[in-house]
């Protein structure tokens, strides 16, 4: 395969992280480049990886005016990528929760699927490290729903450790993307199977931050609570 690939990784007060990350995600193939989407990142962050960018050409930087969700980042990223040659296009988070060492397993299931998902619960195994019991369960459970209430057939549909073909990216109208939470991963999913394009889950070691703080907040878990019901909605009316 010789497709150029970059990983969008959003960021808002990860100055601990940005630098290592960097340097271990593009150690994984020659063909990747990153793209950090910052919010304006109170600590620096956004300062640091100009830097970076400023001294080698495979880091990029997008920078927004503030914190204005991870579902804007991502769907900023994208169209920024799809604006140049990128095949393959992923979608990373910034706190070491997504082990870079992952990458060429995704790189190697891409040549065989439109969009390759990293699965925590494949098959019903749980692959997660270091989560207190309360937080598995509702992430668990949160995919029982999900898949109950949409019909997606994925073990693990609010997983945000995903590659896409940009074919993908280019056949959803990212504006009507509506989640701005951890529903965006959920909603890109359904909208992609609902274009006839077919995921594929790889198991992944998912192990929580070492630094910084979560983002997970009770607005974001209501959000997905509604949007699965919104999304079988709009595919019973013929509006995804």
């Amino acid at each position: 395969m010789s497709e150029k690939a970059l990983v969008i990784t959003p960021t808002y007060n990860e100055k601990l992280n940005v630098s290592i990350l960097a340097e271990r995600v593009l150690a994984q193939d020659p063909r990747i480049e990153m793209l950090f989407v910052d919010d304006n990142s109170p600590d620096g962050t956004g300062d640091i990886i100009a830097a970076m960018a400023a001294n080698n050409p495979r880091i990029h930087l997008l920078r927004r005016a503030g914190k204005l969700g991870l579902g804007t980042a991502y769907r900023d990223g994208f169209k920024w990528a799809l604006a140049r040659d990128y095949e393959l296009i992923f979608e990373m988070d910034a706190d070491f929760s997504h082990d870079p060492s992952h990458l060429p397993e995704f790189l190697k299931a891409s040549e065989g699927a439109d969009c390759v998902l990293g699965s925590r619960y494949l098959n019903g195994k749980v692959t997660v490290v270091n989560w207190p019991i309360s937080r598995l369960m509702l992430s668990y459970g949160a995919n029982i729903y999900a898949r109950w209430v949409t019909g997606l057939q994925l073990w693990d549909a609010t997983g945000g450790f995903k590659c896409f073909h940009r074919r993908v990216l280019a056949a959803i109208n990212l504006d009507d993307v509506r989640s701005n939470g951890y529903a965006f991963q959920i909603e890109m999913s359904f909208r992609a199977t609902r274009k006839g394009f077919k995921p594929v889950e790889i198991p992944i070691v998912f192990a929580d931050r070492t630094e910084g703080e979560s983002k997970m907040s009770g607005h974001i878990v209501r959000e997905a609570v509604l949007m699965v019901w919104r999304l079988r909605w709009w595919a019973i009316t013929g509006r995804v």
